[in-house]
């Protein structure tokens, strides 16, 4: 960097922002580093350190910053320890606070995060180390304290001077306790001297307590006196002392050893924490700028969009739009004194600066900067009485360097061009230095008073006319720089309305040549038109704000209407979705209600079936007997089987003309009979053996009619299994299929429940390989669903 490099740097007030960083910083070695700051001049660094910027603003704004309060510096105490030097308390519980800062700052990282930034590296190199952090602080809870649990030998060592000085403290309190010492001791208290205890005695009663004296006061009228019983007590109190410090001073050398040991992480630690510091000093700064990012050019160009001075007050600065680079490489700045020309020309190498140190600018979004190698500037009143150089003369010395200086990676800012000499020769110097730069290949913004400057800007390619507007009726400027219009000196519209006599106004005019009078009426001329044109522009934003806003609420509307179409929509689906729910658990409940009814219905039936059946069987047999005894009935004969009755022949009881299934035969012949749900025990000589089917288009006896009737009324048409275990369900599901069977019945329902599906399974199974089941099916909506099965019998 060269000399006019960095006067130029001061110039721009650089110094002054990198101040404002440093307040951000915490740590002093960050605020150091923050003011010294100098700008990169590689495009790649320039973006590397914007993205870090970039990531700490981020972080800030979602989680604040993290706290970098205890990175003080450790070299030299870890350099001396490493040395095996041994640190006082103060350094050890620095390098503790160094590595308490190592670890919340690794913990403030969010590792998990999605998107990477441009200091996650920094976070993840930290080391910190809990067990030498913790060591230290249980071994030191502050600077002047070692804490008794700092070793076993240590709290051996106090316990045993606790102990002694308790011994001393009884002697002497029965010393000063004691009737026969008053007269003795000036004063009932004791006291120390020489780390001994003690108790002041009058001199002249020096004899009537033995002891030591230590001290003397100042009138000589006190003795302090370590009686003969405590001697022993402190001397032994002294040399426990003695040991104390030498084992505090070993355990302070194990904790330097141990620092020194890891001696290269802590100072990692130490460095990598000091540039996160900075980094988010950075993006402090740029909340409090309001910054943002710049976008970084390579080829020379500068875009600055309502770019504010950093170092004027917020509220008041005027945002400036400025540029250079793109559609000219020179611009050329006029209007009155005081109109913001010099203030124009500091923003645009101020925030160039800025960014290329890696700080966010204070514009809006959109701004773009360019890399420079230099950036030059020769702003102010140079005049120097020492170096007996005039204004002129001064400002001429720093355009020579300038010159030798500049190159097309250069941006050089020039104030006041050409001025403190003679007019005419000055702006003939001042079109000959813009030229000189030019062919250079650097851009240039330089502010002048000069209409030649004016009109060399409107004809030449390449160099435009730039004016700080100045509101002639209030005397006050509105800072606002306006690109490609030239501004007016208004010397004469100030002087007027600052109170100068009329005539001396005209005079003055009637001094200016023609053409100067012309070209100041053009400047009128165009000035008023552009301010005509301000107005209509104005008028035409206005109006198309307006719309813009028409446009946006009636979308807000019209997105408010859809919300609330959508929400009725949404609030009558749920309705009527809550009222299906409703009526077809009020369904469900009343299906429920009626299969409760038809079970208990069906129960009460079948024990009045199986009452009338076992009524008509008695009825039957009461006859039978009736006819009997009254020698009315003949006994049919039994006609012998053509075989020996086996277990499972069908027979028929004579004069009951019911047939029965034979279940067993007993060891004696007897037959064990089972008709329906009866059983009965009978001789082979009592029945007959049906060795034909019966003809099923026969008509049945009224007897066996009934007895049908019975058993069909007799068999349950539902089985309720639910709570039962899956072998139990088996059983009971297979002795209902076979009452079904017998009693006929075309149709029968098995209630499992829904639940886990383990019981209707198992039904299934049962149905599946059951050869009186013709088909079976789930419960439909009103019967049950899936909680029941309905099976249809062969």
């Amino acid at each position: 960097m060269t000399e006019l490099f960095e006067k130029s740097i001061r110039t721009l007030e650089l110094p002054r922002v990198l101040g404002l960083l440093a307040e951000q910083a915490v740590s002093a070695e960050a605020k150091r580093r923050a003011l010294a700051l100098t700008p990169e001049t590689e495009p790649e660094e320039v973006l590397r350190l914007l993205d870090e910027t970039d990531a700490a603003r981020d972080m800030i704004g979602l989680r604040g910053s993290p706290s970098f309060s205890g990175v003080k510096p450790v070299r030299e105490a870890l350099d001396r320890a490493d040395r095996g030097g041994s640190l006082n308390p103060h350094e050890l519980l620095t390098i503790a606070g160094l590595l308490t800062a190592a670890r919340r700052t690794r913990e403030y990282f969010n590792d998990d995060a999605a998107e990477k930034t441009a200091v996650d590296h920094l976070f993840r190199s930290l080391h910190g180390n809990r067990f030498l952090e913790d060591r230290i602080k249980l071994v030191l809870p502050d600077e002047d304290t070692v804490s008794d649990n700092a070793s076993p030998e240590l709290s051996d060592i106090r316990r045993k001077m606790r102990a002694a000085q308790a011994k001393s403290r009884q002697v002497l309190q029965k010393i000063i306790s004691s009737p026969s010492y008053s007269k003795v001791l000036q004063e009932s208290i004791i006291t120390q001297r020489d780390g001994r205890f003690v108790v002041p005695v009058k001199a002249e009663q020096r004899g009537a307590l033995p002891g030591l004296v230590h001290d003397v006061s100042s009138t000589g009228a006190t003795l302090f006196v370590e009686p003969m019983g405590v001697v022993q007590a402190n001397n032994e109190y002294i040399e426990l002392e003695a040991k104390e410090k030498k084992e505090i001073e070993r355990i302070l050398a194990e904790l330097s050893a141990a620092a020194a040991a890891h001696r290269e992480d802590i100072q990692w630690d130490y460095d990598a924490l000091v540039h996160l510091d900075l980094i988010f000093a950075k993006g402090q700064l740029s909340y409090r700028l309001d910054g943002v990012r710049p976008e970084v050019r390579r080829d020379g160009g500068i875009v600055l969009r309502r770019a504010r001075h950093p170092l004027l007050d917020p509220a008041r600065a005027v945002p400036i739009d400025i540029e250079l680079g793109d559609r000219f490489d020179t611009l050329v700045i006029t209007g009155p004194n005081t109109g913001g020309k010099t203030v124009s020309l500091k923003t645009l190498g101020l925030l160039t600066l800025m960014a290329q140190c890696g700080l966010h600018i204070p514009a809006a979004s959109g701004s773009q900067i360019s890399v420079y190698e230099r950036v030059l500037a020769d702003v102010g009143d140079e005049q120097s009485i020492e170096q007996s150089l005039s204004t002129f003369s001064a400002h001429m010395v720093n355009l020579v360097q300038i010159l030798r200086e500049t190159d097309r990676r250069t941006l050089v800012l020039v104030d006041e061009l050409g001025a403190g000499t003679d007019p005419v020769e000055g702006a003939a110097l001042a079109v000959a230095i813009i030229q000189r730069v030019r062919r250079s290949g650097a851009k240039l913004a330089a502010t002048t008073h000069y209409a030649e400057l004016k009109t060399f800007a409107m004809t030449t390619a390449g160099v435009e006319n730039a004016s700080c507007e100045f509101d002639v009726e209030t005397l006050r400027p509105t800072y606002r720089l306006l690109i490609g219009i030239p501004g007016k000196s208004n010397a004469f519209a100030i002087s007027k309305r600052l109170g100068l006599p009329d005539d001396v106004v005209e005079d003055a005019k009637a001094q200016m040549a023609g053409d100067s009078v012309r070209f100041e009426d053009v400047l009128t001329q165009l000035e008023q038109k552009r301010q005509a044109l301000e107005k209509k522009q104005a008028e035409a934003d206005r109006l198309f704000r307006q719309r813009e806003e028409d446009a946006r609420k009636a979308r807000e509307f019209r997105t408010q209407m859809e919300r609330a179409r959508d929400n009725a929509r949404s609030r009558g689906e749920a309705d009527a979705r809550r009222i299906l729910r409703d009526a077809k658990s009020a369904a469900d409940a009343a299906m429920n209600e009626l299969a409760r009814l038809r079970r208990e219905q069906a129960k009460a039936d079948a024990a009045q079936n199986l009452n009338e059946a076992q009524a008509a069987v008695r009825r039957g047999l009461n006859e039978a007997e009736e006819r009997i005894s009254s020698r009315q009935f003949e006994p049919e004969p039994i006609p012998k089987p053509s075989r020996p009755i086996r277990k499972g022949d069908q027979v028929e009881i004579p004069g009951v003309k019911i047939p029965a299934e034979v279940t067993a035969v007993g060891k004696d012949g007897t037959l064990q009979l089972q008709a329906g749900r009866m059983k009965m025990t009978v001789r082979p000589d009592e029945v007959r053996l049906i060795e034909e089917p019966v003809p099923r288009k026969a008509a049945p006896s009224s007897s066996a009619a009934r007895a049908s009737q019975m058993l069909r009324a007799a068999a349950p048409r539902e089985l309720d299994i639910r709570g039962m275990e899956t072998l139990e369900a088996e059983s009971v599901v297979e002795n209902f299929l076979s009452t079904a069977v017998m009693g006929r019945l075309e149709t029968v329902t098995i209630i499992h429940g829904k639940g886990t599906g383990a019981l209707r399974r198992a039904v299934h199974a049962i149905l599946r390989r059951s050869r009186a089941v013709k088909d079976f099916r789930l419960g439909v909506y009103g019967e049950g669903e899936d909680g029941v099965t309905v099976v249809t019998l062969k």
